[in-house]
């Protein structure tokens, strides 16, 4: 039998997936696969606006859109290589990584996402790489060295500098005042 492929904002983690599967499963569809970001059905969509409301019900959105889906795929590319591959990750070219994962040219990629999102995808990954940054200081289970290693900085210096830049705060005193200042990894932009 065919499947058929719905594309989801804000779908960032597995608790997402399974949320998505239920809500998928309970109007009737038989789900084959969730991915982050995409979600494979068997057969046809009988009603899609019936889907798109159950997942703004649960802080999702339907991608009808090309070039939605295509940042949206940049964005979880970005999540996943630095919040789930740590250290692995994080030496790896990330224009090169893009354009190998997404199969589209990286120009076009940052020239899509700078137009929509507002800010380039180097701007994107840093702002992402200082959201995980904070959550390894909440954790506090490593040194700043450490993390700073785990994260592809190259020094602890660049790390403590780009988290001051970015975040206003050093990172000690970040560390002292704790979650107040956390954002859920979709809501870095």
């Amino acid at each position: 039998m065919e499947t058929t492929k719905i594309y989801i904002k804000n779908m960032v983690c597995d608790r997402c997936r399974r949320v998505v599967e239920e809500e998928l499963s309970k109007l009737g569809y038989t789900v084959q696969q969730v991915e982050l970001g995409e979600a494979e059905i068997t057969g046809e969509i009988t009603d899609l606006e019936t889907i798109r409301k159950v997942l703004a019900e649960n802080g999702f959105e339907l991608l009808d859109d090309r070039k939605a889906r295509l940042i949206e795929q940049i964005k979880l590319a970005v999540i996943e290589l630095i919040h789930k591959q740590g250290e692995a990750g994080m030496h790896l070219n990330m224009s090169e990584y893009l354009a190998r994962k997404l199969g589209v040219d990286y120009s076009t990629l940052s020239t899509l996402f700078s137009a929509t999102e507002g800010v380039t995808i180097e701007k994107y990954v840093i702002l992402q790489r200082i959201e995980k940054v904070k959550e390894l200081l909440v954790y506090n289970e490593l040194s700043l060295k450490e993390i700073a290693y785990e994260l592809g900085y190259s020094s602890v210096a660049h790390l403590s500098n780009q988290f001051k830049k970015v975040i206003g705060l050093t990172a000690s005193h970040f560390k002292e005042i704790k979650t107040s200042k956390r954002k859920t990894i979709d809501k870095v932009i």
